[in-house]
């Protein structure tokens, strides 16, 4: 690594028990960001195992044709809050929780920018989360809407509707005060001779994914909160008896939603631009590029949300606006593809665990980019709107693309979380068990798509059976991939058991965290380390 460290950046030489809390005060009043991203880490986990029971609600039902465990009101209630659970509560904070624990690493800094607000940024999620997994508890059962919480369906919502609003409220409220403070923490605390092309790529992902979410984290507001109003103060927002118009909450929503769908995946795609050069032991190619195309799928991002709404009865020039608009955000994300391409191209490759994971998350998210292409053609979307094709498409990018990145980036930067190497083997069949069980899950379900199954639909005619038994038990494969990885990866780690790690455990890897031993020191850079200023080597 060219940038050369002042090694008192670190306190290495502090006792590493002075000067914080102990027991439940620690992670109650936590301002450190350490604690505070392996909090946020714990609880997606927790969410993650909460969603993924209702995910094989909904396959166990779908085993076979026939009602067999849950009434269809059920069946949408399961459908609706597995995805609303995913998205909020398991993969947007894992990201928060990642972003927390390494960009105050890579970056020099002592801390974030705000470490009290850094601690109520977390704790409004725990409220929001009881009153997700409260809904189910609540009269009339939990909201059954869809994810998308689609007027004029959610007008005719019992109490759970509400607590659902609500929740959605405080999540939003959360990221929005993580996201103030990424930026300000990287904007302001970097290390003296650091400059903005010589960051990380997880750093510039996530400095541009946190002016994403607080461009739309408001436009999802105002949605629900219209929604709130038609509900119980008489406005007609999406009513059409009072002259309202449910198409324009598609429109809200979907302003929002799709620049979310890009919140979920940039923070991957700079994990995987930080891993894929550490095991090809070669410079990540093309950076200045890297980091162009990031900024240009934020900006594309705004501009094609009405291509989920196809189906709506649009003017054809809209239709072609928002095709044309949806093929041209797939270029950046092409030479990403292409950038991590050439990275590995002739590189001294080894394939232990993070690699194996950044390398199916390669492949997953290429099958699903190109899915999301063939829908981004309006004819073709129009004939496969709301069927499984479309389940399977998101799926890919989102369960194959954030997913996977985040346990590539666990099994990266695990060593330096918990002071021991993880084995190898156990990582390894992670991978493999994960990545078969998602695609016998998932892969049917484009074939069922084609031939006309709708999703969110409880039963379905014989036609549709084989493909959703082999669904149904590659789902169910899958769901107990992830216990293995709990009860066998990731508690051993946390107790510590496994070889001691060195303070660099991959040979190619840069970054300053990797200057700092294993388990990370509770305060790190409290003096910021010193860079070379005449190094043109990218950190990371």
């Amino acid at each position: 690594m060219s940038a050369v460290l002042d090694h008192t950046g670190h306190s290495e030489h502090h006792h590493d028990d002075h000067g914080h809390p102990h027991g439940w005060r620690r992670w109650v009043f936590a301002t450190n960001h350490k604690d505070i991203g392996t909090l946020y880490l714990l609880f997606s986990l927790t969410m993650l195992m909460i969603g993924g029971v209702l995910a094989l609600g909904i396959r166990a039902e779908l085993f076979q044709p026939g009602l067999q465990l849950v009434n269809p009101e059920l069946f949408n209630q399961l459908t609706t809050m597995h995805g609303i659970i995913m998205v909020f509560g398991a993969i947007m904070p894992a990201f928060v929780g990642m972003a927390n624990w390494m960009l105050p690493l890579q970056i020099g800094a002592s801390d974030m920018a705000f470490a009290r607000m850094n601690n109520f940024s977390f704790w409004l999620m725990i409220p929001a989360a009881l009153l997700l997994v409260g809904s189910f508890f609540m009269p009339g059962g939990a909201p059954a809407a869809g994810w998308t919480l689609y007027a004029p369906l959610t007008l005719q919502m019992g109490p759970s509707m509400d607590a659902g609003i609500f929740a959605m409220h405080l999540l939003g409220a959360s990221s929005i005060m993580g996201s103030i403070n990424i930026i300000v923490t990287i904007l302001n605390m970097r290390a003296p001779g650091m400059t903005l092309m010589k960051m990380p790529m997880f750093a510039w992902t996530w400095l541009i994914t946190a002016y994403l979410l607080i461009a739309v984290m408001p436009v999802l507001a105002g949605a629900i909160t219209m929604t709130l109003t038609d509900r119980h103060f008489g406005t007609s927002f999406f009513n059409p008896a009072g002259g309202g118009d449910p198409v324009m909450y598609q429109h809200i929503f979907w302003f929002f939603g799709h620049p979310e769908v890009y919140i979920m995946i940039l923070p991957a795609f700079g994990i995987i631009s930080q891993i894929v050069p550490a095991f090809a032991r070669k410079r990540l190619f093309g950076y200045t590029s890297m980091v162009y195309a990031t900024a240009s799928i934020a900006i594309l991002s705004f501009i094609v949300w009405a291509h989920h709404m196809f189906a709506t009865g649009m003017p054809v020039t809209g239709q072609l606006f928002f095709m044309y608009a949806t093929m041209l955000i797939s270029v950046p994300t092409g030479v990403k593809i292409f950038n991590w391409v050439a990275t590995m191209w002739r590189g001294s490759m080894s394939f232990e665990a993070p690699m194996l994971w950044s390398v199916g998350f390669i492949f997953v998210f290429t099958m699903g980019g190109f899915t999301g292409l063939i829908l981004a053609v309006a004819p073709i979307d129009i004939q496969v709107q709301d069927t499984y094709y479309v389940v399977a498409h998101f799926h890919y990018v989102l369960v194959a693309g954030s997913l996977f990145a985040l346990f590539a980036a666990f099994y990266y930067w695990a060593p330096k979380w918990t002071g021991v190497m993880i084995p190898e083997w156990k990582g390894k069949l992670h991978f493999w068990w994960s990545l078969i069980a998602f695609n016998v899950t998932f892969f049917p379900m484009h074939f069922l798509g084609l031939a006309g199954m709708p999703r969110r639909y409880a039963d379905y005619p014989m036609q549709f059976a084989d493909f959703n038994a082999i669904a149904s038990v590659g789902s169910f494969a899958f769901g107990f991939a992830q216990v293995y990885f709990i009860v066998g990866v990731l508690i051993p780690a946390m107790r510590g058991k496994g070889t001691p790690a060195p303070a660099k455990p991959w040979d190619g890897a840069e970054g300053l965290e990797w200057e700092i031993p294993s388990p990370a020191p509770f305060h790190t850079f409290e003096t910021p380390p010193k860079l070379d200023p005449s190094a043109t080597r990218v950190v990371g």
